[in-house]
């Protein structure tokens, strides 16, 4: 008998429910939903949505008359929707739609829509949740309003409003309130906005008021479900992110390195990389990765590159350059110095960074001077935190008249009287073992190899 050590946000659904053993990922399926995941195999939904990368694969290990037992494919790193730019967003709720439409052929609708139900392998989104299926009826799609708070009020908010509202997702877990939505776009949003958001909080409301619930008594064939959900395609497919003016776009443009220091520092970090041996499939962080030029030095080393970013114009940047040429990244807007916490019930639902896994490497180049003068915080707090992160570490010191940390100094007293290389490398050498240092040509900045003690 394998013991479990249970998922803890997998608790909402009676069919069955994930847990761990041995760095292995397991599903149990209880009777209740045995004819479904019956039908769900032997239609051939499964093996189309598998061979199509659309699911996550599994193997069936064992069948008892009161469980089925599943051993399921490994996502490389959990990402949350209020993480993801917004490409990514978009992306993922076109999956949902493609696989309900799939569903449909085989007599089979998503009854789940949430957003978390989908994770993505590098920048393709994949369906976590095999038990999100149910039998089709001639109904309205019950889980349209699940879609239109996980996926239609996010899209429609950031792309009206501010394309960092995704965040809101932090307070609302499952999903953005329709009135919540409708409030914050006002005028703005077009008739798509219209239709599926504004439309639709009326009608809540209205049987709110009335006592009634006529929806689910409405029959619907199965013709008008799949044009809504054409329409609903074609809607999410118009919205194009429009790039703004961002200190960060325009980053490596603006940096005091000439040619010769970024050849350096390239050919730094690459001798570094020959020093360490780690598993491809495990997964490495660029913290500040801006638009990955760095990043995609890992790719001979690393399959799971988790790029790490505050912009979101960068992030949504590498993000679709990632998509393009089939490159192990996974671009997401993080700000560490407000990082994702642990939310959800017991804060047990969704985790924060640290409690996702430890990566076998982690770069942090020109970034500790923006976290320790912009955000006055300490080596140590950096450090530690650090070290909770990750292995090795490829970190670049950037020293105080270095001309980008002087600018960050004209704006402010300069009270880090502390910020200086001795110091920098005393309170790292307490989480780190320092293994190389080099200076990178024609600059004052200076790159080290680190491995956690």
């Amino acid at each position: 008998m394998i013991k479990e050590n249970k998922e803890y946000s997998s608790f909402r659904d009676p069919a069955g429910y994930i847990f761990y053993k041995d760095d292995k990922i397991y599903r149990k399926i209880n009777k209740c939903y045995f004819k479904e995941y019956d039908h769900f195999i032997k239609s051939g939904l499964y093996d189309e949505l598998k061979n199509s990368n659309l699911i996550v694969k599994h193997q069936e290990i064992k069948k008892t008359k009161d469980y089925i037992l599943l051993e399921v494919e490994k996502i490389p790193f959990i990402s949350y929707p209020y993480e993801w730019c917004f490409e990514a967003y978009k992306q993922a709720a076109l999956l949902t739609l493609k696989i309900t439409k799939i569903a449909l052929k085989y007599g089979m609708i998503l009854k789940d829509a949430t957003a978390y139900n989908i994770q993505f392998i590098n920048t393709n989104p994949i369906l976590i949740d095999t038990l999100s299926f149910k039998f089709y009826k001639e109904e309205p799609w019950l889980a349209y309003g699940q879609f239109t708070r996980h996926f239609i009020a996010p899209l429609a908010l950031m792309y009206y409003v501010d394309y960092h509202l995704n965040i809101l997702l932090k307070n609302y877990i499952d999903g953005i309130p329709l009135d919540v939505a409708v409030n914050i776009l006002g005028r703005r949003g077009g008739f798509f906005s219209k239709q599926h958001i504004k439309w639709q909080n009326k009608m809540i409301l209205k049987h709110n008021e009335d006592g009634k619930t006529n929806l689910k008594q409405i029959n619907i064939n199965k013709k008008t479900v799949l044009n809504i959900l054409t329409m609903l395609e074609i809607n999410i497919n118009k919205l194009k992110y429009k790039y703004s003016n961002s200190e960060w776009l325009d980053y490596y443009h603006n940096t005091n390195y000439d040619n010769n220091s970024s050849i350096s520092k390239k050919n730094i970090i690459n001798s570094y990389l020959e020093n360490i041996n780690f598993k491809r499939e495990d997964f490495c962080y660029d913290l500040g990765a801006n638009d990955g030029k760095y990043s995609r030095l890992l790719k001979l080393k690393c399959q799971n590159i988790i790029a790490l970013d505050i912009d979101i114009n960068v992030t949504n940047k590498n993000y679709e350059e990632a998509n393009l040429n089939n490159e192990p990244i996974l671009p997401l807007v993080f700000d560490l110095n407000n990082p994702s916490p642990s939310i959800g019930f017991a804060n047990n639902e969704r985790l924060s960074l640290e409690k996702r896994g430890k990566s076998q490497l982690m770069l942090a180049l020109a970034l500790i001077h923006h976290l320790s003068i912009s955000n006055n915080l300490s080596f140590d707090m950096i450090a530690k935190y650090f070290a909770n992160l990750t292995k090795y570490l490829i970190i670049e010191f950037i020293p105080k008249d270095d001309s980008q940390v002087q600018i960050l100094l004209k704006t402010r007293e300069d009270i880090f009287k502390d910020y200086n290389e001795e110091n920098f490398i005393n309170i790292f050498s307490k989480y780190f073992k320092i293994i190389k240092k080099d200076k990178i040509k024609n600059s004052k900045r200076i790159l080290y190899l680190m491995v956690k003690i």
